[in-house]
């Protein structure tokens, strides 16, 4: 097979077979309400979606504790999982796998998410970049602030919130899970030296540092087996003031770690268009995780088709997961197949919590159809 086509080639991701390479990212899109139940509008995008080989959904709360983004969803009651059912069946209609990303939002929440209590993160270190917009401040964003650390003791009752939302995302029919690493959020807060300063079992070195993930991981096991569980994690990023001296070495030993398990998936945020490269030190590269994972590896960030054609023939990444080139075009895969043009996404729309810049965009219709609906009529 050419080098150009092994983007649109199909897949076997563990026991399940993927139309093509292509994979949607997760997207923190706003639409889940005040209430943060998945609804109809959700369920028509992740539809209108599901050309991709396959679906990962925007972060999910699987705790209150998790809680940190304006009307974005959770899976932490048994209403909130029911209502994530017809998303699931909506996807599962083009024959598409769809994953949960399990995400902990950690330091970067804030007390007006949390009635009053203080977000949660391994240590109190303070969030030093801008502020986040809460349900108390109409929009605007209020200052960070400094994070309870938890206690030891503490920390398996996190863990377990993690086991209780994959065995909701379980029973509602969802394929298998992703475990949100990356990006300054909980789990990447105890993986990293710059926000885990703890000299108990879960820091003080790379080993402890990596302690907590890898009890999420065996939590969630009992749930679901290996092969349907990922992991996504951020080297390179300064996204949510992150960023450690001992980045790669921390990153390569965790990804040699993970390979142990013989996961679905490594999921690496590689690029620099999501909140740009940490100074830390030369940005990690694809190759040095194939050095050290041999499971399946999914490229994130800044490819386009040709980028991530070059990435899958070189063997760096086995299905390259795209973000914002979904939001404005639904049926990315085709496009990709037939050269056609890519529409672009108006950011002021990304974060609202209507219709409008979410399901609106239209699928592509080539000069010939239109030509032909216009001969004939149609509208």
């Amino acid at each position: 097979m050419s080098t150009e086509n092994k983007l649109l080639s199909t897949y076997r991701l563990g026991d399940l077979q993927l139309s093509s390479r292509v994979v949607m990212a997760p997207m923190t899109r706003g639409r889940a309400g005040q209430e943060m139940t998945a609804n109809e509008l959700m369920a028509t995008y992740y539809e209108q979606r599901a050309g991709a080989g396959l679906v990962i959904t925007e972060g999910t709360f699987p705790s209150r504790m998790g809680v940190g983004w304006l009307h974005a969803p959770g899976i932490y009651t048994d209403e909130m999982a029911e209502a994530w059912r017809p998303v699931v069946h909506a996807v599962h209609r083009h024959e598409t796998p769809v994953f949960m990303q399990l995400w902990h939002t950690g330091r970067t929440s804030h007390s007006d998410f949390l009635d009053g209590k203080l977000p949660i993160a391994p240590s109190a270190v303070r969030h030093q970049g801008s502020g986040t917009p809460t349900p108390k401040s109409d929009g605007k964003e209020v200052p960070r602030q400094t994070p309870r650390a938890l206690e030891t003791h503490e920390v398996p009752g996190v863990v377990h919130e993690y086991h209780q939302a994959a065995e909701r995302a379980k029973g509602v029919g969802f394929d298998g899970i992703e475990i949100h690493g990356a990006n300054g959020y909980l789990v990447d807060e105890f993986l990293q030296s710059r926000t885990n300063k703890r000299d108990d079992a879960y820091g003080g070195s790379i080993k402890k540092r990596f302690q907590f993930l890898k009890e999420v991981i065996e939590a969630t096991l009992t749930v679901f087996p290996s092969n349907r569980i990922g992991v996504r994690l951020s080297p390179n990023g300064k996204f949510n003031d992150m960023g450690s001296e001992d980045f790669r070495e921390q990153f390569l030993y965790v990804a040699e770690a993970l390979d142990s398990y013989d996961l679905a998936y490594l999921h690496l945020v590689i690029g620099a268009d999501f909140g740009g490269f940490h100074e830390m030190g030369e940005p990690m590269r694809l190759s040095e995780f194939r050095n050290v994972y041999s499971g399946t590896i999914i490229a994130n960030n800044g490819f386009d088709q040709e980028s991530a054609e070059q990435a899958i023939g070189n063997g760096e990444a086995d299905l390259v997961a795209f973000a914002r080139p979904f939001i404005s075009n639904p049926d990315l895969v085709n496009r990709f197949a037939n050269g056609w043009p890519l529409a672009e996404p108006n950011q002021e729309t990304f974060y609202t919590f209507d219709a409008e810049g979410y399901t609106d965009y239209p699928a592509f219709i080539p000069q010939q159809e239109l030509v032909q609906r216009d001969a004939s009529g149609a509208k």
